[in-house]
């Protein structure tokens, strides 16, 4: 059974391989703590605290974090942002615009085209998420210093964008 917790660091020289018994032990023991992670992160779907209402489901704030971050866009750029199909993008974003937290509009230069946007209710709504979810971080990182928060927050963002770079590699080309 893989450990609890990562007591061992990883080599600073990145070069470790698997194979290494060493090495071996520390992937599996990151491996078993990406999906204790992944669990718990969908048990509680990082809704935050306080009431139920708080909570988010995770596609849903992820484009509009998108949204709000990179302003209106059309579906195309925002599976592509995302690293997602087109028609995931349209199921996910129906049912923000069917309650109005998404707004469909015109595009400025094409009209044909539609563009996306955060409404003025999809912003108060995210706000309220993401105070939510910052008061969750705080208490779940509480006796932490600023420097481990940074340092975990920093580890994280770059596992992230490795996944993605690996996810983007296997992809086959999309047809325009």
């Amino acid at each position: 059974m893989p450990p609890q917790d990562m007591t061992t660091a990883a080599s600073p020289s990145g070069g470790a391989t698997p194979g290494d018994p060493g090495t071996d032990h520390l992937l599996d023991a990151l491996q078993h703590q990406v999906a204790v992670f992944a669990r718990r992160a969908e048990q509680t779907r990082l809704g935050g605290v306080g009431q139920v209402r708080n909570s988010m489901d995770r596609a849903a704030y992820l484009l509009l974090n998108r949204l709000d971050v990179e302003g209106p866009m059309g579906v195309k750029a925002l599976a592509a942002g995302m690293g997602i199909d087109s028609s995931t993008v349209t199921r996910q974003v129906a049912p923000l615009v069917d309650t109005g937290l998404v707004k469909r509009t015109s595009h400025p230069e094409d009209g044909r085209a539609v563009v996306l946007q955060l409404s003025p209710r999809g912003q108060a709504r995210l706000e309220e998420v993401r105070a939510s979810r910052r008061e969750l971080m705080y208490q779940v990182t509480d006796g932490w210093s600023e420097d481990e928060r940074d340092t975990f927050c920093s580890l994280l963002t770059r596992f992230n964008a490795s996944l993605a770079a690996r996810q983007a590699a296997n992809q086959p080309p999309q047809e325009n």
